[in-house]
C-alpha cells in the first residue's frame, strides 16, 4: 500500500476512489461507525451518495493501519489540521504529507504546508490544490490540480504517484503561491455568491471576480509567490470555479448572506475563517483588500451587503 487519506468527507472520498484506480488504497474514518459502514456497505451515502467505493478501497479507523502507507493524504479541514497533527504526530512524523485543504489558519495566518512543517519538521509536506469538487472526481470527470512541493525531485515523484486516469497534476514548487491561490479564492467565492444572492446580475460578479484577483495578487505577491502560479490552476482556475457554482461550500454560504437566509452551521466553509485571517494580515502588512475586508465584516455582522457594495462603488477612480 503506497497511499491512503486521512478524512472520510466528500473530498478524501473522491480522492480515494481516484487513486484507487491505480492500486489499494486506504481510507481513514475518525468515527468507527461511520467506516463499517462504509466498508460494509461499499459507499460513503453521507457524503457521496450513489458513488460505490471500488474493491481496491479499503476503509478503517485504525490510524495504525492508514500509516503503513508511504503518502499520506490529509483531507482534514484547514482549521483543525494543527491539532490532527499534534494528536497524531509519532505516526505521521516520517511521512510524506499531502494537505488537501485550502485556507489560512485564524491564529497564526498560516497555509497547510507551514502547518505541517511547523507541527512536524521531519515530514515531507506537500499540497494537492486546484479547481474541482468531489462529485465530479468520484464519477470519473476529468479534473486538473496543482500539485505543490518544495523539493522538486519529490514533487515529480508524487506527480507520478497521485495521477490517476482522471486526475491529471501540474506540479509546482512555487508553495507560496500554491497555499495563498486557495485560500484566497474562498474569500472571493462568498463575496461573490453575496452579490448573486442579492440580485446584483451576472455583471457585477464578474467584476467583483477580476478585482478579486487583483486582491490576491497584491497579497499573494507581496509573500513571495510567483505571478505565474497565481495565474494558473491553484489562483484563477480554483477562482473560475468556485465563484460561479453552487457546488461551493463558500459560494453558497455567500448566497445565503446576499439572501439574507440562515446558513446550515453543520457545513464547514473553509473561507469564513481564512477572510478573518486573511484581512488581518493584509491590515499587518498595509495591503489595501477591500473585498475581503467587505467579506469580513458581512460575516460578522457589522456591515450590511447594501452598506458594502456602497463602500466598495464609493472608492476613488483609479487606473486599472
Amino acid at each position: 500500500m503506497t497511499v491512503a487519506v486521512l478524512g472520510s468527507g466528500a473530498f478524501g472520498t473522491a480522492l480515494a476512489i481516484s487513486l484507487a484506480g491505480n492500486g489499494p488504497v486506504t481510507l481513514w474514518a475518525r468515527s468507527a461507525e461511520q467506516a463499517t459502514r462504509m466498508e460494509t456497505d461499499r459507499e460513503n451515502a453521507m457524503r457521496l451518495p450513489g458513488v460505490a467505493l471500488p474493491e481496491t478501497l479499503t476503509v478503517t479507523h485504525s490510524l495504525e493501519i492508514a500509516t503503513q502507507a508511504r503518502i499520506i493524504l490529509l483531507a482534514i479541514p484547514m482549521q483543525k489540521l494543527r491539532t490532527a497533527l499534534q494528536d497524531h504526530a509519532d505516526l505521521l512524523a516520517s511521512h510524506t504529507l499531502v494537505a488537501c485543504c485550502k485556507g489560512m489558519e485564524l491564529n497564526t495566518g498560516l497555509g497547510p504546508i507551514a502547518v505541517i512543517s511547523e507541527t512536524l519538521p521531519s515530514a515531507i509536506p506537500a499540497l494537492l490544490t486546484g479547481p474541482s469538487f468531489a462529485h465530479d472526481i468520484a464519477r470519473g470527470l476529468p479534473t486538473a490540480l496543482t500539485l505543490a512541493c518544495a523539493d522538486a525531485n519529490q514533487s515529480a515523484t508524487l506527480q507520478q504517484e497521485l495521477t490517476t486516469a482522471n486526475l491529471r497534476l501540474y506540479r509546482t514548487t512555487d508553495t507560496a503561491g500554491a497555499e495563498l491561490g486557495g485560500a484566497l479564492k474562498n474569500v472571493m467565492a462568498i463575496a461573490c455568491g453575496a452579490v448573486m444572492g442579492a440580485g446584483l446580475g451576472d455583471s457585477a460578479r464578474a467584476a467583483l471576480m477580476t478585482r478579486g484577483y487583483a486582491e490576491m495578487q497584491r497579497m499573494a505577491l507581496a509573500l513571495g509567490a510567483q505571478p505565474e502560479t497565481m495565474a494558473g490552476l491553484s489562483g484563477f482556475g480554483d477562482l473560475a470555479l468556485t465563484c460561479t457554482s453552487e457546488q461551493s461550500r463558500n459560494y453558497r454560504l455567500g448566497l445565503s448572506i446576499g439572501r439574507g437566509e440562515q446558513f446550515d452551521p453543520s457545513i464547514t466553509v473553509e473561507g469564513a475563517a481564512t477572510a478573518r485571517a486573511v484581512a488581518a494580515k493584509a491590515q499587518a502588512m498595509k495591503l489595501d483588500m477591500p473585498i475581503t475586508q467587505s467579506v469580513t465584516d458581512l460575516l460578522d455582522q457589522t456591515l450590511t451587503l447594501t452598506d458594502a457594495m456602497a463602500q466598495l462603488l464609493a472608492r476613488p477612480l483609479k487606473e486599472e
